[in-house]
Formats: structure tokens, sequence, C-alpha cells
């Protein structure tokens, strides 16, 4: 089967909501990530 074609501005619409949620995805993780350097500490 061929893909449907979708219009350039679609898939731009449809990344910048993709983004939008990775980076709320990404801002948990951060957060995670300092949360166990404050607790194990930063000497390496």
């Amino acid at each position: 089967m061929r893909k449907v074609k979708v219009s350039l501005e679609e898939l731009m619409k449809q990344n910048k909501e993709e983004l939008l949620q990775d980076k709320e995805k990404l801002e948990k993780i951060e957060q995670r990530i300092d949360e166990k350097y404050v607790e194990t500490g930063t000497n390496g």
C-alpha cells in the first residue's frame, strides 16, 4: 500500500506537538536526574 501524502503544514504541526510533549518528558527526566545527583552527591 502507498502512504497517503500529508501536507508539509500538517507534518510541521504534528512535529511541533510531538516536540512539545517530548519537552515535557525531557524536563521530568532531567528533574529525576538532578534529584539523583543531589542525593548521591556530585563527587564522581
